[in-house]
Protein backbone atom coordinates (compact mmCIF):
# COMPACT_ATOMS: atom_id res chain seq x y z
CA UNK A 1 0.00 0.00 0.00
CA UNK A 2 1.33 3.91 -0.89
CA UNK A 3 -0.20 6.99 0.28
CA UNK A 4 0.28 10.25 -1.08
CA UNK A 5 -0.36 13.69 0.57
CA UNK A 6 -1.53 16.79 -1.52
CA UNK A 7 -0.87 19.82 -0.42
CA UNK A 8 -4.15 22.47 -0.72
CA UNK A 9 -3.63 26.00 -2.38
CA UNK A 10 -5.53 28.88 -3.19
CA UNK A 11 -9.00 27.42 -2.33
CA UNK A 12 -7.99 27.33 1.74
CA UNK A 13 -8.24 30.77 1.38
CA UNK A 14 -11.84 31.00 0.58
CA UNK A 15 -14.57 31.55 3.33
CA UNK A 16 -18.20 30.22 3.06
CA UNK A 17 -18.07 28.71 -0.01
CA UNK A 18 -14.87 26.63 0.65
CA UNK A 19 -17.41 23.31 0.71
CA UNK A 20 -17.64 24.00 -2.76
CA UNK A 21 -13.92 24.54 -3.87
CA UNK A 22 -13.51 21.22 -2.00
CA UNK A 23 -16.08 19.35 -3.37
CA UNK A 24 -14.92 20.22 -6.80
CA UNK A 25 -11.32 18.90 -6.04
CA UNK A 26 -12.28 16.17 -5.10
CA UNK A 27 -14.63 15.50 -8.13
CA UNK A 28 -11.83 15.96 -10.04
CA UNK A 29 -9.44 13.53 -8.17
CA UNK A 30 -12.19 11.03 -8.67
CA UNK A 31 -12.43 11.40 -12.38
CA UNK A 32 -8.83 11.03 -13.18
CA UNK A 33 -8.74 8.02 -10.71
CA UNK A 34 -11.90 6.33 -12.23
CA UNK A 35 -11.14 2.64 -11.61
CA UNK A 36 -8.17 3.00 -10.14
CA UNK A 37 -7.74 0.75 -6.74
CA UNK A 38 -7.50 3.72 -4.58
CA UNK A 39 -8.86 5.87 -1.86
CA UNK A 40 -9.01 9.83 -1.89
CA UNK A 41 -10.22 11.90 1.12
CA UNK A 42 -9.54 15.59 1.82
CA UNK A 43 -9.35 17.12 4.94
CA UNK A 44 -7.38 20.22 6.97
CA UNK A 45 -5.74 21.40 3.62
CA UNK A 46 -4.22 17.70 2.53
CA UNK A 47 -5.66 15.92 -0.29
CA UNK A 48 -4.63 11.83 1.05
CA UNK A 49 -4.41 8.69 -1.22
CA UNK A 50 -3.66 5.37 -0.71
CA UNK A 51 -3.35 2.57 -3.19
CA UNK A 52 -2.06 -0.12 -4.53
CA UNK A 53 1.48 -0.15 -5.11
CA UNK A 54 0.57 -1.02 -8.89
CA UNK A 55 -1.55 1.86 -9.18
CA UNK A 56 1.03 4.61 -8.25
CA UNK A 57 1.87 5.63 -11.74
CA UNK A 58 -1.69 6.41 -12.48
CA UNK A 59 -1.76 8.10 -8.78
CA UNK A 60 1.41 10.74 -9.77
CA UNK A 61 -0.19 11.40 -13.40
CA UNK A 62 -3.18 12.91 -11.30
CA UNK A 63 -1.28 14.61 -8.53
CA UNK A 64 0.89 15.76 -11.54
CA UNK A 65 -1.98 17.25 -13.46
CA UNK A 66 -4.67 17.97 -10.79
CA UNK A 67 -5.00 22.07 -10.49
CA UNK A 68 -5.57 22.85 -7.30
CA UNK A 69 -2.40 21.24 -5.10
CA UNK A 70 0.37 23.39 -4.77
CA UNK A 71 2.51 20.60 -3.88
CA UNK A 72 2.61 16.44 -3.25
CA UNK A 73 4.67 14.33 -1.80
CA UNK A 74 4.66 10.11 -1.23
CA UNK A 75 5.03 9.48 2.09
CA UNK A 76 5.93 7.01 4.73
CA UNK A 77 3.14 6.10 7.12
CA UNK A 78 3.91 5.28 10.85
CA UNK A 79 2.33 4.84 14.29
CA UNK A 80 1.99 7.46 16.45
CA UNK A 81 4.77 7.56 18.82
CA UNK A 82 7.99 8.97 19.13
CA UNK A 83 10.13 5.73 18.13
CA UNK A 84 8.21 5.01 15.27
CA UNK A 85 8.22 8.46 13.89
CA UNK A 86 12.24 8.33 14.68
CA UNK A 87 12.24 4.97 12.76
CA UNK A 88 10.65 6.54 9.92
CA UNK A 89 12.61 9.85 9.70
CA UNK A 90 15.69 7.19 9.74
CA UNK A 91 15.00 5.49 6.71
CA UNK A 92 13.96 9.08 5.11
CA UNK A 93 17.95 10.29 6.01
CA UNK A 94 19.19 7.03 4.51
CA UNK A 95 17.58 7.23 1.14
CA UNK A 96 18.23 11.08 1.03
CA UNK A 97 22.38 10.11 2.01
CA UNK A 98 22.13 7.25 -1.04
CA UNK A 99 20.84 9.99 -3.47
CA UNK A 100 24.06 12.53 -2.46
CA UNK A 101 22.31 14.55 0.26
CA UNK A 102 24.98 15.66 2.51
CA UNK A 103 22.98 17.99 4.94
CA UNK A 104 19.38 18.12 6.48
CA UNK A 105 16.67 19.29 8.31
CA UNK A 106 13.79 18.15 10.17
CA UNK A 107 10.34 20.15 9.90
CA UNK A 108 7.84 18.99 11.85
CA UNK A 109 3.57 20.42 11.89
CA UNK A 110 1.43 19.27 14.75
CA UNK A 111 -1.80 19.38 13.36
CA UNK A 112 -3.11 16.68 16.13
CA UNK A 113 -2.25 19.05 19.54
CA UNK A 114 -2.77 15.98 21.38
CA UNK A 115 0.88 14.81 20.82
CA UNK A 116 2.29 14.72 23.67
CA UNK A 117 5.56 16.15 22.23
CA UNK A 118 6.10 19.76 20.55
CA UNK A 119 7.14 20.43 17.06
CA UNK A 120 10.45 21.64 18.29
CA UNK A 121 10.78 18.56 20.68
CA UNK A 122 10.03 16.58 17.20
CA UNK A 123 12.59 17.95 15.22
CA UNK A 124 15.31 17.85 18.43
CA UNK A 125 15.03 14.25 18.73
CA UNK A 126 14.87 12.75 15.44
CA UNK A 127 17.52 14.68 14.06
CA UNK A 128 19.75 13.46 16.69
CA UNK A 129 19.60 10.17 15.95
CA UNK A 130 20.96 11.34 11.82
CA UNK A 131 23.44 13.35 13.67
CA UNK A 132 25.13 10.62 16.09
CA UNK A 133 25.37 8.14 13.91
CA UNK A 134 27.25 10.69 11.50
CA UNK A 135 24.97 9.93 8.33
CA UNK A 136 23.72 14.08 7.63
CA UNK A 137 25.19 17.32 8.62
CA UNK A 138 22.55 20.13 9.87
CA UNK A 139 21.64 23.08 8.21
CA UNK A 140 18.53 24.48 9.07
CA UNK A 141 19.35 27.24 6.50
CA UNK A 142 19.72 26.06 3.27
CA UNK A 143 19.95 21.92 3.50
CA UNK A 144 19.79 19.70 1.19
CA UNK A 145 17.09 17.64 1.69
CA UNK A 146 14.21 19.00 4.18
CA UNK A 147 12.37 15.91 6.14
CA UNK A 148 8.93 16.77 6.54
CA UNK A 149 6.83 14.90 9.64
CA UNK A 150 3.14 15.74 9.43
CA UNK A 151 0.91 14.53 12.61
CA UNK A 152 -2.38 14.23 12.30
CA UNK A 153 -4.65 11.53 12.60
CA UNK A 154 -1.91 9.04 11.08
CA UNK A 155 1.85 10.34 11.52
CA UNK A 156 3.37 11.12 7.28
CA UNK A 157 6.96 11.46 6.44
CA UNK A 158 8.37 12.63 3.65
CA UNK A 159 11.09 14.22 1.67
CA UNK A 160 10.73 14.65 -1.65
CA UNK A 161 7.68 16.90 -2.62
CA UNK A 162 6.86 17.08 -6.54
CA UNK A 163 5.79 20.61 -7.54
CA UNK A 164 1.76 20.81 -8.26
CA UNK A 165 -0.44 23.00 -10.02
CA UNK A 166 -1.47 25.99 -8.29
CA UNK A 167 -4.84 27.62 -8.99
CA UNK A 168 -8.55 26.81 -8.62
CA UNK A 169 -10.07 23.87 -9.37
CA UNK A 170 -11.20 23.25 -12.82
CA UNK A 171 -14.89 23.77 -12.80
CA UNK A 172 -15.86 26.68 -10.34
CA UNK A 173 -15.30 29.56 -12.97
CA UNK A 174 -17.64 28.75 -15.57
CA UNK A 175 -16.98 27.85 -19.12
CA UNK A 176 -14.92 29.26 -21.92
CA UNK A 177 -13.89 28.48 -25.91
CA UNK A 178 -10.33 28.76 -26.55
CA UNK A 179 -9.35 29.43 -30.36
CA UNK A 180 -6.47 27.11 -30.25
CA UNK A 181 -3.77 26.98 -32.92
CA UNK A 182 -0.93 24.84 -33.17
CA UNK A 183 1.21 27.65 -32.13
CA UNK A 184 3.16 27.77 -28.36
CA UNK A 185 0.66 30.94 -26.79
CA UNK A 186 -2.83 29.37 -27.56
CA UNK A 187 -2.31 26.06 -25.34
CA UNK A 188 -0.54 28.16 -22.18
CA UNK A 189 -3.34 30.19 -22.14
CA UNK A 190 -6.06 27.39 -21.79
CA UNK A 191 -3.79 26.29 -19.08
CA UNK A 192 -3.79 29.95 -17.37
CA UNK A 193 -7.62 30.16 -17.81
CA UNK A 194 -7.92 26.06 -16.27
CA UNK A 195 -5.63 27.48 -13.12
CA UNK A 196 -8.49 30.02 -12.42
CA UNK A 197 -10.76 27.22 -12.36
CA UNK A 198 -12.53 27.49 -15.95
CA UNK A 199 -13.51 24.61 -17.76
CA UNK A 200 -12.19 25.42 -21.38
CA UNK A 201 -13.30 23.73 -24.41
CA UNK A 202 -11.93 24.88 -27.97
CA UNK A 203 -11.92 25.39 -31.20
CA UNK A 204 -9.63 25.06 -34.46
CA UNK A 205 -9.72 26.75 -37.48
CA UNK A 206 -8.30 24.36 -40.15
CA UNK A 207 -8.19 25.40 -44.21
CA UNK A 208 -7.29 22.27 -46.08
CA UNK A 209 -4.93 21.88 -48.53
CA UNK A 210 -3.47 25.04 -47.69
CA UNK A 211 -3.16 23.36 -44.51
CA UNK A 212 -1.82 19.77 -44.07
CA UNK A 213 -3.13 17.11 -42.14
CA UNK A 214 -0.06 17.11 -40.02
CA UNK A 215 -1.38 20.33 -38.81
CA UNK A 216 -4.38 19.37 -37.48
CA UNK A 217 -3.17 16.67 -35.49
CA UNK A 218 -0.40 18.69 -33.87
CA UNK A 219 -3.18 21.07 -32.72
CA UNK A 220 -5.24 17.55 -31.96
CA UNK A 221 -2.35 16.67 -30.18
CA UNK A 222 -2.12 19.84 -28.22
CA UNK A 223 -6.06 19.48 -27.08
CA UNK A 224 -4.83 16.57 -25.75
CA UNK A 225 -2.38 17.25 -23.35
CA UNK A 226 -3.90 20.49 -21.81
CA UNK A 227 -7.08 17.95 -21.42
CA UNK A 228 -5.24 16.54 -19.28
CA UNK A 229 -5.22 19.29 -16.57
CA UNK A 230 -8.55 20.68 -17.53
CA UNK A 231 -9.98 17.11 -16.70
CA UNK A 232 -11.68 17.22 -20.47
CA UNK A 233 -11.40 19.07 -23.66
CA UNK A 234 -13.93 19.30 -26.45
CA UNK A 235 -12.27 20.47 -30.06
CA UNK A 236 -14.39 21.82 -32.74
CA UNK A 237 -12.38 21.76 -35.78
CA UNK A 238 -14.25 24.66 -38.44
CA UNK A 239 -13.33 23.77 -41.97
CA UNK A 240 -12.31 27.53 -43.02
CA UNK A 241 -11.23 27.17 -46.33
CA UNK A 242 -13.50 29.00 -47.65
CA UNK A 243 -13.75 31.40 -45.78
CA UNK A 244 -10.49 31.98 -45.78
CA UNK A 245 -10.28 32.22 -49.49
CA UNK A 246 -13.15 35.16 -49.83
CA UNK A 247 -11.38 36.96 -47.59
CA UNK A 248 -8.31 36.74 -49.82
CA UNK A 249 -10.42 37.51 -52.86
CA UNK A 250 -11.74 40.44 -51.56
CA UNK A 251 -10.28 41.85 -48.39
CA UNK A 252 -7.43 44.62 -49.18
CA UNK A 253 -4.25 42.54 -48.78
CA UNK A 254 -3.51 44.70 -45.74
CA UNK A 255 -6.40 43.65 -44.25
CA UNK A 256 -6.39 40.05 -44.38
CA UNK A 257 -4.96 38.83 -41.24
CA UNK A 258 -7.10 41.06 -39.13
CA UNK A 259 -10.43 39.70 -41.06
CA UNK A 260 -9.35 36.32 -40.80
CA UNK A 261 -9.50 37.18 -36.56
CA UNK A 262 -12.85 38.68 -37.27
CA UNK A 263 -14.46 35.87 -38.97
CA UNK A 264 -12.75 33.33 -36.50
CA UNK A 265 -14.27 35.79 -33.79
CA UNK A 266 -17.77 35.27 -35.51
CA UNK A 267 -17.68 31.72 -35.76
CA UNK A 268 -16.33 31.31 -31.89
CA UNK A 269 -19.41 33.39 -31.25
CA UNK A 270 -21.40 30.97 -32.77
CA UNK A 271 -19.68 27.56 -31.12
CA UNK A 272 -19.71 29.53 -27.71
CA UNK A 273 -23.81 29.91 -27.79
CA UNK A 274 -24.05 26.71 -28.80
CA UNK A 275 -21.91 24.77 -25.90
CA UNK A 276 -22.56 27.47 -23.19
CA UNK A 277 -19.40 28.94 -22.70
CA UNK A 278 -19.76 32.39 -21.30
CA UNK A 279 -16.42 33.84 -22.86
CA UNK A 280 -13.96 33.41 -25.86
CA UNK A 281 -10.09 32.89 -24.69
CA UNK A 282 -7.21 33.68 -27.01
CA UNK A 283 -3.39 33.50 -26.63
CA UNK A 284 -2.91 37.42 -27.86
CA UNK A 285 -0.02 39.18 -26.07
CA UNK A 286 0.17 42.84 -26.40
CA UNK A 287 2.73 43.58 -29.27
CA UNK A 288 4.18 40.54 -30.21
CA UNK A 289 2.50 40.37 -33.55
CA UNK A 290 0.94 42.95 -36.24
CA UNK A 291 -2.75 41.33 -35.70
CA UNK A 292 -1.70 42.13 -31.47
CA UNK A 293 -1.64 45.88 -31.48
CA UNK A 294 -4.28 47.78 -28.73
CA UNK A 295 -5.59 48.97 -31.73
CA UNK A 296 -6.15 45.84 -33.61
CA UNK A 297 -6.91 43.59 -30.67
CA UNK A 298 -10.10 46.38 -30.16
CA UNK A 299 -11.00 45.63 -33.68
CA UNK A 300 -11.23 41.74 -32.90
CA UNK A 301 -12.94 42.38 -29.86
CA UNK A 302 -15.68 44.69 -31.71
CA UNK A 303 -16.92 41.27 -33.02
CA UNK A 304 -17.34 39.31 -29.96
CA UNK A 305 -20.40 38.33 -28.50
CA UNK A 306 -18.98 37.43 -25.17
CA UNK A 307 -16.34 38.74 -22.88
CA UNK A 308 -12.74 37.80 -24.64
CA UNK A 309 -10.37 37.25 -22.25
CA UNK A 310 -6.56 37.27 -22.97
CA UNK A 311 -4.28 35.83 -20.10
CA UNK A 312 -1.54 36.24 -21.62
CA UNK A 313 -1.71 39.63 -22.70
CA UNK A 314 1.17 41.01 -20.45
CA UNK A 315 3.60 38.31 -20.76
CA UNK A 316 6.61 38.10 -22.89
CA UNK A 317 7.42 35.19 -25.12
CA UNK A 318 10.36 33.65 -22.61
CA UNK A 319 7.62 33.70 -19.78
CA UNK A 320 5.11 32.52 -22.38
CA UNK A 321 7.69 29.22 -23.24
CA UNK A 322 8.37 28.56 -19.78
CA UNK A 323 4.70 27.42 -19.17
CA UNK A 324 4.59 25.78 -22.32
CA UNK A 325 7.27 23.15 -21.43
CA UNK A 326 5.97 22.97 -18.03
CA UNK A 327 2.82 21.84 -19.42
CA UNK A 328 5.01 20.28 -21.62
CA UNK A 329 3.40 21.30 -25.06
CA UNK A 330 6.33 23.37 -26.59
CA UNK A 331 7.68 20.72 -28.30
CA UNK A 332 4.49 19.87 -30.11
CA UNK A 333 4.06 23.93 -30.48
CA UNK A 334 7.63 23.72 -32.74
CA UNK A 335 6.70 21.55 -34.91
CA UNK A 336 7.12 22.71 -38.62
CA UNK A 337 3.12 22.78 -39.72
CA UNK A 338 2.05 26.01 -39.86
CA UNK A 339 -1.58 26.88 -39.47
CA UNK A 340 -3.94 28.86 -41.49
CA UNK A 341 -3.01 32.46 -39.87
CA UNK A 342 1.03 31.79 -40.65
CA UNK A 343 0.40 30.76 -44.68
CA UNK A 344 -1.97 34.07 -45.49
CA UNK A 345 -0.47 36.31 -43.57
CA UNK A 346 0.29 39.72 -45.92
CA UNK A 347 3.53 41.24 -46.20
CA UNK A 348 2.36 44.15 -44.94
CA UNK A 349 -0.15 44.01 -42.39
CA UNK A 350 -2.38 47.02 -41.11
CA UNK A 351 -1.25 47.80 -37.91
CA UNK A 352 -3.86 50.40 -36.78
CA UNK A 353 -6.60 49.28 -37.82
CA UNK A 354 -10.13 50.68 -36.68
CA UNK A 355 -13.73 48.78 -35.89
CA UNK A 356 -15.24 51.28 -38.78
CA UNK A 357 -12.95 50.21 -41.35
CA UNK A 358 -13.19 46.52 -40.24
CA UNK A 359 -16.95 46.74 -40.27
CA UNK A 360 -17.30 48.12 -43.84
CA UNK A 361 -14.54 45.73 -45.32
CA UNK A 362 -16.58 42.58 -43.39
CA UNK A 363 -19.99 44.08 -44.89
CA UNK A 364 -17.94 43.47 -48.58
CA UNK A 365 -16.63 40.34 -47.83
CA UNK A 366 -20.46 38.85 -47.88
CA UNK A 367 -18.79 35.62 -46.03
CA UNK A 368 -21.75 35.15 -43.31
CA UNK A 369 -23.07 32.03 -44.86
CA UNK A 370 -19.75 30.36 -45.56
CA UNK A 371 -18.91 31.19 -41.64
CA UNK A 372 -22.19 29.61 -41.11
CA UNK A 373 -21.22 26.57 -43.43
CA UNK A 374 -18.20 26.08 -41.08
CA UNK A 375 -19.77 26.02 -38.29
CA UNK A 376 -22.61 23.29 -39.67
CA UNK A 377 -19.66 21.19 -40.97
CA UNK A 378 -17.56 20.90 -37.62
CA UNK A 379 -16.31 18.02 -36.38
CA UNK A 380 -15.72 17.30 -32.88
CA UNK A 381 -13.02 15.48 -30.93
CA UNK A 382 -13.29 14.96 -26.96
CA UNK A 383 -9.90 14.46 -24.63
CA UNK A 384 -9.89 13.23 -21.61
CA UNK A 385 -7.12 12.76 -18.81
CA UNK A 386 -9.20 9.57 -17.47
CA UNK A 387 -8.33 8.54 -21.57
CA UNK A 388 -4.32 9.16 -20.83
CA UNK A 389 -4.59 7.21 -17.60
CA UNK A 390 -6.34 4.23 -19.60
CA UNK A 391 -3.87 4.37 -22.58
CA UNK A 392 -0.67 4.54 -20.80
CA UNK A 393 -1.03 2.81 -17.17
CA UNK A 394 -3.70 0.12 -18.16
CA UNK A 395 -2.82 -1.79 -15.12
CA UNK A 396 -3.81 0.24 -12.61
CA UNK A 397 -7.19 0.03 -13.80
CA UNK A 398 -9.85 -2.84 -12.21
CA UNK A 399 -11.28 -4.96 -14.64
CA UNK A 400 -15.01 -3.81 -14.13
CA UNK A 401 -14.00 -0.38 -15.50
Amino acid sequence: MSTYLGKIGELTLKGSNLKEFERRLMHNAQLYLEGVKSHIRLFAGRLYIDADDSACPAIEFMLNHLIGITGWAKAHVCEKNIESIKAAVMEEALKAKERGAKSFKVDTRRADKSFPLTSYQINCQTADDIYDKNLLTVDVHKPDVVINIEIRDRVFVFCDQNVGCRGLPVGVSGKGLLLLSGGIDSPVAGYRMMRRGMNVDAVYFHSYPYTSEEAQQKVEKLAETIANYGVSVHLNIIPFTDTQMRIKERAPAAWTTLMLRVCMMKTANMIAERIGAQCIITGESLGQVASQTIENMTVTEAFAERPLLRPLVGLDKEEIVDTANFIDTYETSILPYEDCCVLFSPRHPVLRGTVEEAQDIYKKLEIDELIQQAFDNRVVKRYSARDYTIAHYPATITADN
